[in-house]
């Protein structure tokens, strides 16, 4: 055995391994500190990783956060991409949760809607639906032909990168109509307690200028250079694509929605559900010469949200969820009555306080006349 060799070793070998050990030692320890120098080296060249920081810090597992615009009387979300992701998580049925940020955040892209989910950031509509898709096996798309594929991809490009820029441009356009046409109530969607007259005043002085520069960049995308006339005549010419695609078909593409069907929607639902009183030249010709896109926006509306109409009387961003029932959240809230009752000093009450000091009177005048009595004894 190795230990037994070394135990019969002859002294004088013992002595050479004892006199060679120091330079043996000395030499791995320089070898191991130029090791360590050159992995310092290494560390400093090699870029750190990005550190990626979600809001939701206290997530369940596989439940996806959305981040969004908030609610309006007339519509769930004045952003149709927005609207876009929520109709989609609701029709492929994936658990999700509104985060009530007050318009507060926008993703790594600067924008919203983005959502996190297991403790990761996805940003962008379109990036968010393939992602979804593709970790919860949920594809609208999947019964469709490559041919019916191509055509979807098109028209989404249409309906995203020409409509919703017409939209845009009449938004920024007539910021105080976009007030009145969806009924916003800026001081509950900021979360402010600022009188509304102030908030609008604001928003319709920044909206087209600075805020998301939104008049530059409809001009930067070449919709702002035309004059309103034609603007209307390419809203109206893509109107018309959509009716004829769509013709007497209940969606696109047979008697299921795709994702084409969710993000005609999303837009649809921007030009249609503006109040009556506002006049919209969109939404007079999509109602009077393409009643069958009425028709999809209603037959989406009623897949994607039977509760549309408890969000826009409530604005509940998670109508959705279960709420606990009403003798469940009285109890709750006597229990929570009770333990900060219970955390809390009770205070006395006056009459309490009155009665201890008569009480105390009386023992000061007991005590005065022991005293009394005890000096008398004392001078007899």
């Amino acid at each position: 055995m190795a230990t037994e060799v070394e135990n019969n070793a002859p002294p004088a070998e013992a002595k050479e391994i004892k006199e060679d050990a120091p330079a043996a030692d000395a030499k791995a320890e320089e070898a191991a500190k130029q090791e360590a120098a050159a992995a310092d080296a290494a560390k400093e060249k090699e870029p750190a990783p990005p550190k990626v920081l979600v809001h939701k810090a206290n997530y369940d597992k596989d439940v996806v956060y959305l981040y969004q615009f908030s609610r309006t009387p007339l519509l769930p979300s004045l952003s149709p991409f927005c609207l876009k992701v929520e109709s989609w998580l609701r029709l492929a049925a994936i658990k999700y949760e509104n985060v009530d940020h007050k318009m507060k955040y926008r993703s790594k892209k600067g924008q919203l809607p983005f959502v996190e989910i297991n403790g990761e950031e996805i940003a962008d509509s379109t990036i968010i639906i393939k992602d979804l898709s593709q970790k919860f096996g949920h594809d609208l798309d999947a019964a469709l032909s490559t041919e019916q594929r191509n055509i979807a991809h098109a028209t989404i490009s249409m309906v995203e990168n020409h409509l919703a820029w017409i939209v845009m441009w009449w938004r920024t356009k007539y910021p105080d109509q976009v007030l009145k046409g969806y009924k916003v109530n800026l001081q509950h969607a900021l979360g402010t307690r600022i009188p509304n007259g102030i908030l609008n005043f604001f928003f319709k002085f920044a909206f087209g200028r600075k805020w998301f520069q939104g008049t530059k960049k409809v001009k930067a995308q070449g919709i702002g250079v035309h004059s309103a006339e034609e603007i209307n005549a390419f809203g109206q010419g893509d109107l018309k694509v959509l009716s004829d695609m769509l013709a007497d078909k209940p969606f696109f593409f047979g008697d299921e929605p795709t994702n084409l069907d969710v993000v005609v929607f999303a837009q649809l639902a921007q030009i249609y559900f503006i109040d009556k009183e506002v006049s919209y030249a969109l939404r007079d010709y999509m109602t009077e010469s393409c009643p069958n896109l009425v028709g999809l926006v209603n037959r989406m509306k009623e897949r994607c949200f039977p509760d549309w109409d408890d969000i826009c009387t409530t604005l509940d961003l998670n109508s959705h969820l279960p709420k606990p029932a009403p003798e469940e959240a009285k109890d709750n809230k006597e229990t929570i009555k009770d333990e900060k009752e219970g955390d809390q000093e009770k205070e006395p009450d006056d009459k309490d306080i009155e009665k201890e000091k008569a009480e105390d009177k009386e023992k000061d005048k007991g005590k005065e006349k022991e005293t009394e009595e005890n000096k008398e004894k004392e001078t007899k």
